[in-house]
């Protein structure tokens, strides 16, 4: 009886959607297979609020326990059209996704106001994702096409002790669709605008009572919709697939389910629009004209119009491939669960990195791999008569990251440096020039230095078309250089020939990073019944992690010759120039040679470092009354720190450091302490209400900014997150559902931090960049029934983000950012009562809505800011088959 009781409330979870859930007591063996349900059923009283999950590798119903999850099941899902986890926003008030440069590496995961933006492999992220109980390393590595999904769970705060690897934000967690022992599957095909399509389904069944195999595979092919305004290429396409074979061996004591996935894209990803122009703008037009460019495409970023080198893509090639096999089996009264699982993601990708229609920089061939395996065990069980649920475990990962870095200078490398400082320099001194251009590598033809000081004395102008070197410009002005080098020495040709240019595809050839980590877990989680009212849950995780640098450097740029040979002309030279304008001398070296490419750093380094750490949680339930639940918490989160695999982040002598050293890379841990308060209501089965408070304290946030030439790791002392957490479930009819969900965020840097100095600079105190402070989200699902068989769908859902800061410059302004905004997804059409045959028409961002999903500062371009756009309306029809 108690069985039936689990299983019709678990297949209610598969019609009740998104709600606050958690998990606490034993799971059977067979369990999983069960949690399969249909989304809808034909009893009259078959319906309400009671979802099951298994966030805490228990399963309970959701208002019996004191987490705060989001749970969304596979009606749900299909219903919002979400088909991969950046969707889930849309349903989750405290989830924020953003994509940046590459929807493999740069995919971020925040919640609470806490993530880890992904612009770097070295930079773990702070939400951990699992697929099936397998630990994904990098958000990037699990935003693949969903198959068929059971349900998804949205862990919010730290996860300390059962999911303790890098979850000091929280955890998703996604359950796909198993096999199952009748004869099953589906057909799904979709059309839209962009000349969208895709084609997928399943097919499973037995092969013997205690045997059955299920298979998944899709395809998926979109247009971009960024178009390229130097050519008819649109970035930001789709085409992928996936094929994703399971089987399942399952007796009554003891369940094996074993699985493999394949999963390929090939794509262009991710254009990037102007959003704010600085004052290097005019020298990148004045370059692309010459060449019948554009250099920098001025409409409104909703345009989604953008400026791209045509010898240059943004072509991004992902495979990723893995195996997982999980035992469940039941030892006397006691259940052992195992996780093995090995995981293989490659990702060549080409950039166009200077973000224009110049051809200044780029990547080519830029490779990242990570090898995971993983494995992990638990044992749990009653004791006391029921008094103790206890759970024991152990996790082990063994991960080798490998970074192939290929940063190299183009076409118009040399042109863009003399035609920036040319302007720069024919400013009249007032603002900062010396009212006469000039340049250093010859990109323009270079007058004799007879027709120079000839000019400078007011005699014939320079020839059309000519412009000074300024090494000539400080000889001609300078009494001790002409000392020094008279005409026909050696200094003097010097200073009248250019310097050295770098030619085009130098730069990284290559950069080689290895990353090896090693990290252990052993864990407990126990649930102290002591009334039936009155229940304790502790938590205690030690955590060790040992991580392996392996690095390459090899550069090659000419230009960098001039700033670190010991030539005592190029010395000579050095020294006029610093003395005649610091600044100047700066912009020349990071413009010429930039710690990206500068072959200062070549050589080779190795670095290790390890932390041992101890994360858990306390919490105090109490049923008020048989549907009222409060709860307070306190859990301790950690993420291990790392290295930032740039060599950007070496120290240069030329401006000062102590030069290139491998700890230069590294960055510290993280460490949160977390404070909630909550509470659940089901007083009748057609409402719920659930209630969280936060406060979380930070310690080391790892926080990955720009800092002039290129984006690195800084450890913010102190850090906090609060805030509030609402979300209701309303169902007043069996056919018509209302989600709602509220969050208030209050996620700032600690006023009492110093930044002083450090890219964060007038920061303190101000919300986290792209967090919105305020949330809703509502979803609402109508299926009227049209015949005895046959229902009408009408789905609708909105995500409200308010006013954010994506970008703040060194005094704390805003530079990009979004007003506040919705976000509507809407869905009609007719389906089956078992929803196994479905005609749909959907439109995903129904008002069209523009959004900067996220942005930066572009490097070299002082004051010129890119954004990556939201998509544009989508819309299409959608068929389903079932049997």
């Amino acid at each position: 009886m108690m069985k039936f009781q689990l299983l019709a409330a678990t297949a209610l979870s598969m019609v009740a959607g998104a709600s606050p859930t958690i998990a606490q007591t034993a799971t059977p063996a067979t369990e999983p297979a069960a949690v399969q349900s249909q989304g809808t059923t034909t009893a009259d009283d078959d319906w309400g609020n009671e979802i099951i999950v298994t966030a805490n590798r228990r399963a309970e119903p959701i208002q019996d326990v004191p987490i705060a999850v989001t749970a969304v099941n596979a009606q749900l899902l299909d219903d919002a059209g979400i088909r991969d986890i950046r969707g889930l926003e849309q349903l989750a008030p405290s989830l924020q996704t953003t994509t940046g440069q590459s929807s493999a590496v740069s995919t971020s995961l925040s919640i609470r106001g806490v993530g880890t933006a992904g612009d770097n492999p070295g930079f773990e992220p702070a939400v951990g994702v699992f697929i099936d109980g397998v630990f994904r390393s990098r958000a990037g590595i699990a935003i693949a096409e969903l198959p068929e999904i059971e349900r998804v769970e949205v862990l919010r705060g730290p996860q300390g002790t059962l999911f303790g690897r890098n979850t000091s934000a929280g955890a998703l967690s996604v359950t796909t669709a198993m096999p199952k022992f009748d004869l099953g599957g589906y057909v799904e095909g979709e059309y839209g605008n962009f000349d969208a399509y895709e084609l997928k389904g399943a097919l499973t069944g037995p092969v013997s009572e205690q045997l059955a195999l299920r298979v998944d595979g899709g395809y998926r092919k979109r247009d971009g919709y960024i178009e390229d305004v130097n050519s008819d290429r649109a970035f930001n396409d789709i085409n992928r697939w996936y094929v994703r074979g399971q089987a399942l061996y399952d007796t009554s004591a003891f369940s094996f389910r074993l699985i493999g996935d394949y999963y390929k894209t090939d794509e262009q990803c991710c254009g990037v629009v102007s959003g704010t122009r600085g004052a290097t703008a005019p020298a990148i037009q004045a370059i692309a004209a010459q060449q019948g460019r554009t250099g920098i495409y001025t409409g409104a970023p909703s345009d989604r119009r953008m400026a791209a080198s045509p010898n240059r893509d943004y072509g991004e090639a992902v495979r990723d491939w893995g195996v997982s096999g999980e035992i469940n089996a039941d030892i006397g009264d006691l259940k052992l669960t195992s996780i093995s699982a090995y995981r293989d993601f490659r990702v060549l990708r080409n950039q166009d990195i200077d973000y224009s229609g110049i051809d200044r920089a780029y990547r080519d061939g830029y490779r990242s791999s990570l090898r995971d395996i993983t494995q992990e065990v638990r044992l749990q069980g009653q004791l006391f008569d029921g008094k103790l649920d206890f759970l024991v475990g152990g996790f082990y990962l063994n991960e080798k990251l490998q970074l192939r870095d290929t940063v190299r200078l183009g076409n118009d490398a040399n042109r863009y440096v003399d035609t920036l400082l040319a302007g720069v320099l024919g400013q009249p001194p007032s603002a900062g020039g010396i009212g006469r251009q000039a340049q250093f590598f010859g990109s323009f033809n270079v007058p004799t230095f007879t027709q120079l000081v000839t000019a400078l004395r007011g005699g014939a102008a320079l020839p059309t078309g000519t412009v000074p070197l300024f090494g000539q410009l400080l000889y001609a002005q300078s009494p001790q250089l002409q000392a020094a080098a008279p005409p026909g020495s050696a200094l003097f040709t010097y200073l009248n020939t250019p310097l050295t240019p770098n030619v085009a595809g130098q730069g990284n050839n290559n950069d080689d990073f290895q990353v090896d980590t090693n990290a252990f877990a052993l864990f407990t989680h126990n649930i102290v019944n002591i009334t039936d009212q009155l229940s304790l849950t502790l938590g205690l995780r030690y955590n060790y992690e040992r991580k392996e640098l392996a690095a390459s450097v090899n550069s090659n740029p000419a230009a960098c010759g001039f700033f670190l040979g010991n030539d005592p002309r190029a010395v000579t030279y050095r020294n006029a120039i610093r003395a005649a304008s610091p600044a100047l001398f700066q912009n020349l070296f990071l413009l010429s040679c930039n710690p990206a490419v500068s072959s200062e750093f070549n050589g080779n380094y190795t670095h290790d470092r390890s932390e041992s750490r101890l994360t858990g949680t306390a919490k105090l339930a109490y049923k008020l009354t048989p549907d009222i639940l409060g709860y307070a918490s306190y859990d301790r989160g950690f993420k291990s720190g790392g290295y930032n695999l740039d060599q950007a982040s070496f120290d240069t002598t030329v401006l000062g450091g102590d030069g290139a050293q491998a700890t230069d890379l590294e960055f510290g841990a993280e460490t949160v302490d977390s404070y909630e308060l909550g509470f659940k209501t089901s007083v009748t089965r057609q409402f719920s209400f659930n209630a969280a408070f936060f406060y979380q304290k930070f310690k080391g946030l790892q926080s990955l900014i720009f800092a002039g030439n290129s984006f690195v790791v800084q450890n913010v002392p102190r850090s906090t997150a609060k805030g509030v957490e609402l979300e209701s479930l309303i169902q007043p009819i069996r056919d018509l559902t209302f989600r709602l969900g509220y969050t208030l965020l209050d996620a700032s840097y600690d006023a009492d931090n110093d930044f002083s100095g450090t890219p964060l600079q007038n920061q303190q105190g101000r919300q986290f960049l792209n967090q919105p402070r305020n949330v809703v989200t509502v979803a609402a699902t109508w299926q009227p029934r049209l015949t005895g068989t046959l229902n009408a769908l009408f789905h609708v859902d909105m995500r409200y983000n308010s006013d954010v800061s994506i970008v703040r410059d060194g005094t704390g302004a805003t530079t990009v950012g979004n007003d506040g905004y919705p976000l509507l997804n809407g869905k009609v059409g007719i389906a089956t009562d078992d929803r196994r045959r479905q005609l749909e028409f959907f439109v995903e961002n129904i008002t069209n809505q523009y959004y900067n999903i996220s942005g930066f500062a572009i490097p070299e371009q002082t004051g010129t800011y890119g954004v990556y756009p939201a998509m544009p309306r989508l819309y299409g029809v959608r068929a389903r088959f079932g049997f």
